[in-house]
Formats: C-alpha cells, structure tokens, sequence
C-alpha cells in the first residue's frame, strides 16, 4: 500500500489551520502529522524529527510572528532538501511570489483555494514538480520566459541576495522597506548592505545607487 502524503501544516491563524486540517486529514492518501504557528515551530517540526516522522510536504504560510515563511522554507530546503514546501498565503505581489521560489518553495496559492486545487497541489510537490495558482501562473511563466536580463552580468562578486538587495537600493528604498519587502531582519539587511558597500568598493550608499541605476538596477527587469 502507498504511503500517505504527511503534510505539516503552518499559519499563526489557529481557524484557518485547523480548518486546512479538516479538510485533509479525512482524505485518503494524505495525513496531516502537525499543525504549528510560527515558521521557527516548522524548522523544528520539520529538520529536527526523524526522517521517517519527518513531513513530506510544508505547506507555508508567508506572513507569521518569530520566524518568517520566506526564511522557514529557506532553512527547511537547505536542511532536508527532499521535504517540498507549498506556500499558500494572502500575499500575492511579485515580490513575494519570487521570494518565495528564490527560497525554494516548489508551489505557491492564494488562500482561498479549493480543496481540490489544494489537495493537487499537495500531490505535484510530493511527487517533485512545481505548482502555481492558476492567478499566478501566468505571471510566473513571463517572468522566466523573459530574455535574459543584461543586468544579471553586473557586479558578478555579489550573491543573488545581494542582488535582491542593491535591486532595492537602487530604487529608493530604505533599509526598513527593504527588510519589509524581502522578510528580513533589520539587522541581516544592513549587514547586506555593508557587504555591497565594501565589494563594490563604494564609499557610500549614494555611489552605490548611481552605478547600481547605470547597470539596470531600481528599475522592472
């Protein structure tokens, strides 16, 4: 017989959580193993239980106290890279959307979802595909269909984060917004941002926007 799907189920709305766990647990082929509120429980529930308790699919919410969404999927995939996490949020701005798969997230759907989306969902992350609310999709498809961006060439020393961050920069934002925008602590934004400074040998946050602005950045890719 096919073992069930376990599913761990994170959001710090006690009657969204439960009611997600009502429709699912009674489903064949799907057992919910926990239920937990805040992206630092998930971690937990997830990197440190035996791989045989261990959930085979996260579904995240993005927007929770102690720890983020955005950052628990990127610690859950990095630590057990074979657990798939379905993001299943409010939020649906680019931004987040594409956080969310820099992450590692292998599905992303607005609440609001049916059961039977949902539980198709569940099924195409367990099984190692990637799976976007039918909103999204299209959106998603453009972006990676894109030509390639010719910034993407500029400043090769910086990590993809630090790109995400001068991208910001470049556009005016302060380091608030940009912690805001990319689920960051205050602290991990201006460390970032320090390291941009010292590889791009700039003097000073101004020198940083004028070069980052000349190469595409701060602008739609």
């Amino acid at each position: 017989m096919t073992e069930p799907i376990r599913v761990l189920i994170v959001d710090d709305h006690p009657v969204f959580r439960d009611g997600l766990a009502a429709l699912l647990d009674p489903l064949e082929g799907i057992t919910v193993t926990g239920r937990v509120a805040d992206g630092a429980q998930a971690v937990a529930a997830t990197v440190s239980v035996p791989a045989d308790q261990r959930p085979h699919v996260v579904i995240m919410d993005i927007q929770m106290p102690v720890l983020n969404g955005i950052e628990a999927t990127r610690r859950i995939v990095q630590a057990t890279p074979e657990v798939g996490v379905l993001v299943v949020t409010m939020g649906e701005d680019d931004a987040t959307v594409f956080s969310a798969v820099r992450a590692g997230a292998r599905g992303y759907l607005l609440k609001g979802a049916g059961q039977d989306e949902v539980v198709r969902a569940i099924g195409t992350v367990h099984a190692g595909g990637v799976v976007f609310g039918a909103s999204l999709a299209a959106r998603v498809t453009r972006a990676f269909a894109a030509p390639d961006n010719p910034r993407a060439a500029a400043f090769p020393q910086l990590t993809d984060r630090e790109r995400e961050v001068l991208d910001l920069i470049a556009a005016g934002r302060t380091n608030a917004q940009i912690a805001a925008e990319l689920f960051l602590s205050g602290k991990t934004v201006r460390n970032n941002v320090s390291t941009i400074l010292s590889k791009l040998q700039a003097g000073d946050r101004a020198n940083v926007i004028i070069r980052a602005r000349d190469a595409g950045f701060g602008h739609p890719s």
